[in-house]
């Protein structure tokens, strides 16, 4: 199975989708809402990037398509990140990007201050993982964005220090957009 990029330095490239069942890459359509609703706002370009739950790379891989000047991926499933580190080679972006191999609740307990300005969160739908979700935000600058994405049969969670600028249902999924309060 392939995934295309959609728009911007990679736009109409195809990448790997080659993952386990339970990995539910974002489609086209919706990753494009997503871009487009995160470029009106002027929040991609150049922007620091966390792709957590990263399944493919797709996510984090449009948004250095469309400017963004580094982008890490988190993902445990080691079918996952071999998948992950073939599209990063094939697009060419080596320098450009961090494959940490865990999970992300790991990785909250170990991390470093390390600050996105935008924050990708795609967890499996079945396994929605609100509570180490809400860790990511600690992890945002300020007006920082924290997208997530969920089942629409699923309740949106409460965040605690960020507010809920938009969201959108797609069919089955839902998108929600996060900004960290000003401190």
């Amino acid at each position: 199975m392939r995934l295309r990029i959609i728009s911007g330095r990679f736009g109409g490239r195809w990448i790997s989708a080659d993952v386990a069942s339970g990995t539910q890459p974002m489609g086209d359509r919706i990753r494009s809402s997503v871009f487009d609703m995160l470029s009106s706002r002027g929040h991609v370009a150049g922007a620091r990037v966390l792709d957590a739950f990263a399944g493919t790379g797709a996510v984090g891989l449009e948004a250095l398509s469309r400017g963004a000047s580094f982008v890490t991926f988190l993902e445990r499933d080691r079918t996952a990140q071999r998948v992950i580190d073939v599209n990063i080679t094939t697009l060419g972006v080596q320098n450009f990007t961090k494959l940490i191999k865990t999970g992300v609740e790991a990785w909250t307990k170990t991390a470093r201050d390390d600050k996105y300005d935008i924050i990708f969160a795609d967890p499996p739908y079945h396994d929605p993982q609100f509570s180490t979700v809400s860790k990511l935000v600690s992890h945002l600058q300020p007006s920082g964005l924290l997208v997530l994405s969920y089942s629409e049969r699923g309740t949106l969670p409460n965040l605690n220090g960020v507010v809920v600028v938009d969201k959108r249902i797609y069919g089955e999924a839902a998108i929600a957009l996060f900004r960290l309060l000003d401190e």
